[in-house]
């Protein structure tokens, strides 16, 4: 099988894209005004395509930029050497929803292929009209009504973040801690956690232990998870009974 052919500057896309276009009866020319390619036909506005080996934050703000003189712009990449996570892959979904938010068409140039048909358009440039995902939106404002306080800051990575099935868990967890083993129909009361059967039962921070039926202790990782999670505890449940 034939190597395929990597562009070794921005200058090798110009030809495919320039064949593309003139297949379609555009007259093409390049470098016009800052603009990479600049394609005209007849009287309709202009077709602007700017070119990058790799799809980045220049190119895009290129593309917004050349929006104030065309609502027909076209952000063109190499196809053949894009690697890296599916995200960021030209071709992929993050990339093509970001190119749809902010009306910019997407073009895949390939190389090795036949003058005039190395061009794939992944996405045509037009007005964005986002829908609203119901569940997400339910899912949204469930955590936010649940949660209690504000345990997380902003922006932060690599951490267990707090959510509101955390908070009850760990609720579960101080409780077990000061009472001992514990049945669930106990713990719903004792640590206002209307979970606590389901997140005693499927475990999936691995800080319960069943110890007898119906009836649980705290685990070893659980004692460990509530001096890590120390600041996000409920200083209520703290208290002897």
């Amino acid at each position: 099988m034939a190597a395929k052919l990597k562009p070794r500057a921005e200058r090798e896309l110009y030809a495919p894209v320039k064949a593309f276009l003139e297949k379609q009866g555009y007259q093409v020319k390049a470098e016009i005004r800052g603009c990479d390619v600049v394609a005209l036909r007849g009287q309709e506005p202009p077709v602007i395509v700017e070119l990058k080996r790799k799809f980045n934050l220049d190119l895009v703000l290129q593309g917004v930029d050349r929006q104030a003189l065309s609502d027909r712009v076209y952000l063109a990449v190499d196809g053949d050497t894009a690697r890296g996570r599916r995200r960021n892959r030209p071709d992929g979904r993050a990339v093509r929803k970001l190119c749809r938010m902010l009306g910019l068409g997407l073009l895949l140039v390939h190389h090795g292929r036949r003058k005039g048909q190395g061009v794939d358009v992944v996405l045509d440039p037009g007005p964005y009209k986002p829908r609203k995902n119901a569940w997400r939106v339910g899912m949204l404002l469930g955590e936010h009504q649940k949660r209690v306080g504000d345990p997380n800051t902003g922006g932060v990575t690599r951490v267990g973040i707090v959510t509101a099935y955390r908070q009850e868990a760990l609720r579960c967890a101080q409780v077990l801690r000061r009472d001992g083993k514990t049945r669930p129909a106990a713990l719903r009361e004792r640590a206002r956690a209307p979970r606590a059967a389901s997140i005693l039962r499927s475990d999936v921070y691995g800080w319960f232990q069943r110890v007898e039926r119906g009836v649980y202790a705290l685990s070893d990782k659980g004692v460990k998870a509530l001096v890590a999670y120390a600041a996000a505890l409920d200083p209520a449940l703290e208290k002897s009974r």
